[in-house]
């Protein structure tokens, strides 16, 4: 510790007292910040002043609920606790929690997960905490792999660090597998017999690309998972939830560790919570075995519980003059679909909004949107549903499109305004990503001081009404259970049959809006529709259908599905020949062609469109921004978002579906200023997600084509 050392602590006491007395501003980040300019091994320097030990919470979903009960559980202990409660989780802030602190006991610090690979060499933690890894801001982050490699290279370097992760999540089990340090795993050691969701984001063994088979899945990929091609299955559980109880009002379970001999296990630990929510079982499983591990007494830890009121905006409750409104984060589909049961499991009327911003912080992409099951929420009962942030439209056309009417309003005091106007038993759920979540919270902070909303007597107060109504609504939103045996039309008229290839290997990107922009137009002008989802494994005969679709999936999904697309090569290549509509986004266009590129191994296309597609450097190479396409398919300008590492080449005289003509945006490769292939009746693009829902004039297109396709074949 010399003068570097000196120097960092110097401007992040200056920067601290202007943030703080000048600015009014709160000093989380910039103080450690500058400080690591000044001095970059300042956490290393600062680590000394916790005598007992530190943690890093990393994870997709729940680090900064579990950093700080984790945090409260050891106070309440009494210990000494230094701790990043405000979820500024890069180096900076967890430098500048150091830099602010006096000598402690623990250090407990959430950590962004690409970020641990920064702060766990320096802070050399006795223990890194692993929630879950779900699909995150995929143009921030990139595929999970990217992420997983990172941790385990941050692990690599802190050598006497224990892992303790969810063994439920077998991509938090194959960091374990390959981290060389001590591991330790906890998971929920039972059925807790939920719905399942569209979408999870881990469907096959990382070890040997075989698919799982679940004895269980409690929600997302999170379950008990076995691998039957080659053994690979969730661990042992050192730390056991059993005797799990969820309801309306709060959540209880046992949490049983390991015993004196390795083989047994200890008592339980009842744990009880007024929380809701699969995921926060998880969570409290979590801080109750790190608990243990630290030496914190069982009652600390649920008295911590009992006492935890967060002031952050995550599960934050607030009582407006009588009513009970609950604000919650949700950044990533499986968190969203999570928050929609908290909401589905209130027996009440209820007025729900949905706040979403684009920002560097949240991810500019809101294709994710479209991996929501909105559609749970036309069994929720009577509601009232709002839209919000700078995404708000968009909000508004994916709830369209899930048989969803919802009003667009203009901030967080125009919304509470409304609300203000309902009655006071309709209880209020806020739901909002990152950059979001701040200034809602202030609005209800604001309002719950000031008492009643300025402006609200001329508010129009949000219908309260049941989605989904009718039948023919509820099919064409897609929503679970509905079934397309009975789409055929009254007069006996022959459905427009809509293939939807590989659904639960091509899904990265909520391409599969697509399918339900065209399924519900489609009613929506009395026409039949049946969807048939091919699952892996499964066949379909193209000879009986209208439109075929492919999605975009990770590297190691995309290789499966173009194994299985190539046996069917043959009728695949017949159907587009013979005039069959195929509309394919991503890495479904490249497997049109025929080669494309998977690492460093060339990989065999159908060969149907004469195209190749390379990946020059690495994955982290990517083309992402938004994009303008001029086309002659439609007269309007066709916008989307691309996020691709693949450069696909174009066959001498095959046309492109669109000429780029934003000034962002690339197409197929970094110099031909082309998106996509126009073939006979096939589209392939890199405008991925909900393509369709943000061009309606491409839908119409491909579903005249497709309606050309069932008057010949029918």
């Amino acid at each position: 510790m010399g003068l570097q050392f000196a120097a960092a602590r110097a401007v992040s006491a200056v920067s601290t007292w202007g943030l703080k007395h000048v600015f009014h501003r709160p000093a989380a980040n910039f103080p450690g910040k500058i400080a690591l300019y000044a001095d970059p091994r300042v956490i290393a320097d600062l680590a000394p002043r916790l005598q007992k030990g530190s943690v890093c919470v990393v994870g997709t979903n729940g680090k900064t609920t579990v950093t700080n009960l984790l945090a409260d559980a050891l106070e309440t202990a009494g210990q000494r606790v230094v701790c990043n409660r405000t979820g500024a989780n890069l180096d900076s802030g967890v430098a500048t929690a150091l830099l602010h602190a006096k000598q402690a006991d623990w250090g407990v610090f959430e950590s962004d997960e690409l970020w641990l690979a920064k702060t766990l060499p320096q802070l050399q933690a006795t223990y890194v905490v692993l929630l879950n890894l779900f699909r995150d801001q995929l143009d921030r982050m990139g595929e999970i792999s990217r992420i997983q490699d990172s941790i385990v290279g941050a692990l690599a370097q802190s050598p006497n660090t224990v892992l303790l992760y969810n063994a439920d999540d077998p991509l938090c089990a194959a960091i374990a597998d390959r981290a060389e340090v001590r591991t330790v795993g906890f998971g929920i050691d039972e059925d807790m017999g939920l719905p399942q969701n569209t979408v999870a984001d881990a469907q096959m063994c990382q070890k040997c690309s075989g698919m799982f088979e679940y004895e269980y899945r409690q929600y997302g990929q999170l379950g008990s998972y076995r691998c039957p091609s080659c053994g690979f299955a969730r661990p042992a559980l050192d730390y056991a939830v059993q005797d799990v109880r969820l309801q309306a009002d709060g959540l209880s379970f046992a949490l049983r560790g390991p015993g004196p001999e390795e083989a047994d296990r200890g008592d339980a630990q009842k744990v009880r919570a007024p929380f809701n929510g699969a995921y926060m079982v998880y969570n409290l499983a979590a801080v109750g075995a790190a608990a243990d591990l630290l030496g914190c007494p069982p009652p600390a830890l649920q008295r911590a519980i009992d006492a935890f009121d967060p002031q952050n905006g995550r599960l934050q409750t607030f009582d407006l003059d009588g009513r009970r409104v609950l604000l919650n984060l949700a950044k990533n589909p499986t968190g969203f679909n999570q928050n929609l049961k908290i909401v589905a499991q209130d027996p009440g009327r209820k007025v729900v909004a949905f706040f979403i911003n684009d920002k560097v912080a949240d991810g500019c992409d809101v294709s994710w949107l479209w991996d929501i099951d909105f559609e749970e929420l036309c069994a929720s009962g009577e509601l009232a549903v709002l839209a919000g942030g700078l995404r708000g439209r968009d909000m508004q056309v994916r709830l369209k499109y899930a048989g969803i009417q919802a009003d667009v309003v203009a901030d967080a005091d125009d919304l509470l305004a409304r609300i203000d106007v309902l009655p006071r038993d309709v209880n209020a759920y806020l739901i909002a990503n990152y950059t979001a979540l701040p200034g809602l919270q202030d609005a209800l902070n604001r309002r719950a001081r000031e008492g009643s909303a300025s402006g609200a007597a001329g508010a129009s107060a949000p219908q309260l009404r049941q989605p989904c109504v009718r039948a023919e609504d509820a099919r064409a939103s897609g929503h679970p259970g509905d079934s397309d045996a009975d789409a055929s039309g009254a007069a006996g008229e022959a459905p427009l049959v809509i293939a939807h290839l590989y659904p639960d290997l091509l899904n990265l990107y909520g391409d599969g809006g697509n399918v339900k922009v065209l399924e519900r137009r489609a009613r929506e002008r009395g026409i039949p529709v049946e969807v048939r989802r091919v699952n892996h494994g499964e066949h379909v005969d193209l000879a009986g259908g209208d439109l075929g679709f492919l999605g975009g999936g990770p590297d190691r999904e995309q290789r499966l599905a173009s194994v299985e697309l190539m046996r069917m090569r043959d009728d695949l290549k017949a159907y587009v020949e013979a005039g069959g509509v195929m509309l394919a986004i991503c890495g479904g266009y490249q497997i049109l062609g025929y080669e494309w590129l998977l690492g460093d191994e060339v990989v065999k296309g159908l060969g149907i469109v004469d195209m190749t597609t390379e990946r020059p450097g690495t994955s982290a190479d990517r083309l992402i921004d938004n994009i303008v396409l001029r086309s002659p398919s439609v007269e309007a300008p066709i916008v989307g978002y691309e996020n691709h590492a693949g450069r696909t080449h174009l066959g001498a005289g095959v046309q492109p579906f669109g000429e780029v003509v934003s000034s962002a945006g690339h197409g197929n490769n970094d110099d031909d200023r082309l998106d996509g292939v126009r073939y006979k009746n096939v589209i392939g693009t890199y405008l991925h997600g909900p393509l369709l829902a943000k061009n309606p004039g491409v839908a119409d297109d491909v579903l005249a084509r497709a309606l050309d396709r069932r008057a010949l074949r029918v």
